[in-house]
């Protein structure tokens, strides 16, 4: 007989990896609380949420209130995940953390994870890891998957790159009970390769600062995904796109579809048809993004049709990476 984890944390991680067990897309919108709106002027925060959606992105982080601002219905193939603390850029400590909402309530609006933010060096760490401690714990009395972003930050962190320091943040996270642990690019694949081999659960690399072209975005994720990262968690860099569905849904495809020739062989033959070879070429073709059959068709009739049935791909893991469904 085979042991599963707890059927409801294993059935909200699925539903994470709704698309593809190779790895996860998350566009973070809790950059609202920090730093002020996230949708382009003249749009809204629903109709962003459906351009990611129909882009193909895993989930979106947003806090609790904006919830009451998305449709369900963009849901229906994108899992929510709710940020579960805060602070503004105007702080007198803008590394500070503050706990703004609990697990239970996170639950009660839909959550299918929720998220944390820790700043490893800051003044107020030891409020923010006893806040990790707590909020994992409560995590699994619920069976909710926990995703921490951590970060080297604060007056004494003079690189917040540094690997070493980088992989403290990271082992926290990983310690104190995280399904899922975000961080910062560490600058070569190779370096990369360290922290990840290291780290027990997936490491998902943050989309850093703005970059100037939409092939610098992509040329940074295959980087984050050679070094092993189990996928990107990346805001700014989609949703101040000037198409965040298009750039969205190249970065998807990338992710849930792209074998590097550097990764491990295929572990399971009998899925070996998904090792497709999916080119830049493909990736930058504007003119057939969306068109039945192309390498960026995302069907999205179920953002405006409820009784559609979507069949999104799934299969094993299938390039070293690390999964929580592996």
């Amino acid at each position: 007989m085979t042991a599963f984890g707890h059927f409801a944390r294993s059935l909200r991680l699925r539903r994470l990896y709704r698309h593809s067990t190779a790895g996860l897309m998350i566009t973070p919108l809790d950059h609202s609380i920090s730093d002020g709106p996230v949708a382009p002027k003249g749009s809204s925060l629903d109709h962003l949420a459906g351009q990611l959606a129909a882009g193909g992105a895993d989930a979106v982080v947003v806090h609790k209130g904006s919830v009451r601002h998305i449709s369900p219905e963009r849901f229906a193939a994108m899992s929510l995940i709710i940020h579960l603390n805060a602070s503004t850029s105007q702080a007198l400590d803008p590394d500070a953390k503050y706990v703004v909402t609990q697990v239970e309530e996170a639950l009660r609006l839909g959550a299918d994870a929720v998220s944390v933010h820790v700043n490893v060096g800051s003044d107020d760490e030891r409020q923010q890891i006893g806040d990790l401690g707590r909020i994992a714990d409560a995590c699994d009395r619920w069976n909710l998957p926990l995703l921490a972003m951590v970060y080297p930050r604060g007056p004494r962190v003079t690189d917040p790159r540094d690997p070493d320091l980088v992989a403290h943040a990271v082992t926290v996270a990983s310690d104190l009970g995280a399904d899922l642990v975000k961080t910062v690019f560490l600058g070569s694949t190779a370096e990369m390769l360290d922290l990840t081999a290291a780290c027990p659960v997936p490491v998902l690399v943050a989309g850093g600062p703005a970059m100037p072209t939409e092939e610098d975005v992509l040329a940074y994720v295959r980087d984050a995904l050679a070094g092993g990262a189990g996928g990107v968690a990346m805001g700014r860099n989609i949703f101040q796109a000037s198409d965040p569905r298009q750039l969205a849904a190249k970065v998807a495809r990338l992710i849930h579809h792209f074998p590097e020739q550097h990764f491990a062989p295929l572990a399971f033959p009998a899925d070996a048809h998904r090792a497709e070879r999916l080119t830049p070429d493909h990736l930058d073709a504007p003119a057939h993004l969306g068109a039945p059959g192309s390498p960026l068709d995302h069907d999205t009739r179920h953002l405006s049709d409820p009784s559609y049935s979507s069949h999104p791909t799934g299969g094993p893991h299938h390039d070293g990476r690390k999964t929580v469904l592996a």
